[in-house]
């Protein structure tokens, strides 16, 4: 009889292929969740969000959603952190190193708070938890402790490191920090409710805007010349 010939050997040098496949599928999971929490949240508000939505747009099943994000309120709070209160740290660095001018320290920290915040789509959450904090104290409280308290400390701190130079002149800190938001927030509510509307002829700019704003605001704030 002709000898049988033996099965060819196995190629098993992707063997470890799937398992790493699934590994980089697997830490990629809570990113794409929270990129598809954030799209959402934005697009309809937290109430009307439903974590199978989530869940759907990111590929995955609702099951695998509640794996990495307890509750629809631990997903919340994870893209807030992600995309706003997780920023502070770095910005307070910033502060820390800036070497110039306190007026160009406030016109630089209102155009990287646009362009890092405002131009992207975590630009909506603030209205949102605007008009809907009545219904969910809870999540308005988190943003409170996140991003609003923060926030003030921050820009405390420039207001503060002027009037200490001698660059601003007194003021109630306090109030002051308001000012300075104010616009900003103006900003988001214009880009996520009647910018979709206003003819062409009608539209913001919004770097003209912040750089405008700063200008009256700097007016209202610099020291007379005589005492710098």
């Amino acid at each position: 009889m002709p000898a049988i010939p033996s099965p060819l050997p196995l190629d098993t040098s992707n063997e470890g292929e799937p398992r790493q496949r699934r590994s980089r599928r697997k830490e990629a999971r809570p990113g794409e969740l929270l990129d598809a929490a954030l799209a959402l949240f934005v697009e309809k508000g937290f109430a009307a969000t439903r974590v199978e939505e989530v869940a759907a747009r990111a590929g995955v099943s609702k099951g695998t959603l509640f794996i990495y994000f307890p509750s629809k309120e631990e997903l919340f709070k994870a893209v807030v952190r992600e995309n706003i209160s997780g920023r502070f740290t770095a910005w307070g660095e910033e502060l820390e190193t800036y070497t110039d001018s306190s007026a160009e320290l406030v016109r630089y920290c209102m155009h990287s708070w646009w362009e890092q915040i405002g131009m992207s789509a975590a630009s909506g959450i603030t209205k949102l938890v605007m008009s809907e904090a009545g219904m969910f104290p809870e999540i308005a409280a988190f943003y409170q402790q996140e991003v609003i308290e923060p926030g003030h400390d921050l820009l405390r701190k420039v207001l503060q490191r002027g009037i200490a130079s001698g660059e601003f002149r007194p003021m109630p800190i306090e109030y002051a920090v308001y000012s300075l938001i104010a616009p900003m927030i103006f900003l988001l509510m214009w880009k996520h409710s009647m910018a979709t509307c206003c003819p062409p002829s009608q539209q913001l700019d919004p770097v003209s805007f912040i750089d405008s704003q700063v200008s009256l605001l700097l007016g209202g704030m610099l020291a007379p010349t005589k005492s710098r």
